[in-house]
């Protein structure tokens, strides 16, 4: 069970747009080996910044619309929100340092 919050179309504003906290979002899919090499990363991240940053995630291949409004090509995307709006992006597996050290950059 991840500890990541689960993203819709039908709860994305409230949950990403809508927080007063730096939330990172992962575009991922069941299918993506890589997205898999990121998840327990992601965990991890939830649960030491919990409080301080938000973690979501979003099936691209369930959320097809969100993915296309955020120009996701490939997966995982890792795009980090802060007040409503896109403030940076990683693409690919990418390490925990460096994931943690752009989100420090945000809080």
């Amino acid at each position: 069970m991840s500890n990541a919050v689960k993203i819709t179309a039908d709860n994305f504003a409230a949950e990403v747009l809508k927080s007063n906290i730096p939330v990172l979002v992962d575009f991922w899919a069941e299918w993506c080996g890589p997205c898999k090499m990121v998840l327990p990363i992601m965990d991890s991240i939830a649960v030491e910044m919990a409080g301080v940053v938000k973690v979501c995630k979003v099936n691209v291949d369930e959320c097809q619309e969100l993915a296309a409004d955020f120009n996701v090509m490939s997966i995982p995307t890792l795009i980090i929100f802060k007040g409503g709006k896109a403030v940076d992006q990683m693409v690919g597996a990418v390490p925990k340092t460096k994931i943690i050290e752009k989100l420090k950059a945000q809080i």
